[in-house]
């Protein structure tokens, strides 16, 4: 839990406070507790000093062994609401309210297009390495902002992405070609516009990293750019003029959503 999300902390502290004072007004000690719960004792005290995100499991199992009645099982309505990250969540709220989004990605698949096993292979990878647990709730955060392709209306979403990264079989063959095809099955959604950078291409304002461009139905906008304005995220017109000109300079590049989709195509038959 990144301890500057105050919010979430607060929750977590809570709920593992509420655990443990109900373990012991039963008398059980943490090893048993551990045991009945079929966890480890290390575990319970990170939960319990809210150190650690409960599992739903974990929580249904301790209601059961703790007689709450349901009391410890319903924390699952507040702890699931900050499973994932701060950052994870604030960006979120923001595509859900977006009518128009433009997205680059310069070195990976942006995660909005990336399948639950691809961006399993990338977090695994990461060094000094994830827990297991966090692993999953890293994947389960990315995924879960995916629902903005079932939102109703429907925003429009513009995705450039570099070739290189396409050719990266990260996660093994298969895992590739599961991540290719569903590039293909979201760039074929009738609000969704795929555009591919071929590596051939000359040098444009992107190379510098991600480019995310957000704009509200009330006529509000947030971007941010990994090259300017420290990455910090920015609504001011003028530097939200400065985005748009980069993004659309990029898109410029890139080949056509239709030319796109050929080429992806191109690589699975390469395989």
């Amino acid at each position: 839990m990144d301890p500057d999300d105050e919010w979430g902390v607060a929750v977590l502290a809570t709920v593992g406070r509420q655990l443990r004072l109900r373990r012991e007004a039963v008398g059980m000690r943490v090893a048993d507790f551990a045991a009945a719960v079929g966890y480890g004792d290390d575990l319970v005290y990170k939960v319990e000093s809210g150190k650690r995100i409960p599992r739903q499991e974990y929580l249904d199992r301790a209601d059961e062994v703790l007689g709450a009645d349901g009391l410890v099982a319903a924390a699952w309505e507040d702890v699931k609401k900050v499973r994932y990250p701060k950052r994870v969540r604030e960006l979120g709220k923001l595509e859900a309210r977006a009518v128009e989004i433009g997205l680059y990605e310069c070195n990976s698949i942006h995660g909005l297009l990336q399948t639950p096993e691809h961006a399993r292979a990338l977090f695994e990878a990461w060094q000094p390495p994830y827990s297991p647990d966090d692993v999953e709730r890293m994947v389960a955060a990315r995924m879960a902002r995916q629902s903005v392709f079932e939102r109703n209306p429907a925003p429009a979403i513009h995705f450039v992405l570099e070739e290189a990264p396409l050719r990266r079989e990260i996660g093994g063959t298969m895992v590739w070609r599961q991540q290719l095809e569903l590039l293909l099955e979201r760039g074929r959604l009738w609000n969704v516009t795929l555009q591919v950078i071929p590596t051939k291409s000359d040098a444009h304002p992107g190379l510098d990293g991600r480019i995310e461009l957000l704009k509200f139905a009330d006529g509000t906008a947030v971007g941010r750019a990994e090259g300017v304005f420290h990455g910090r995220p920015v609504s001011d017109l003028r530097q939200l003029r400065i985005l748009e000109l980069q993004f659309s300079a990029i898109r410029a590049q890139a080949l056509t959503p239709r030319e796109s989709l050929t080429f992806v195509e191109q690589l699975l038959g390469e395989t």
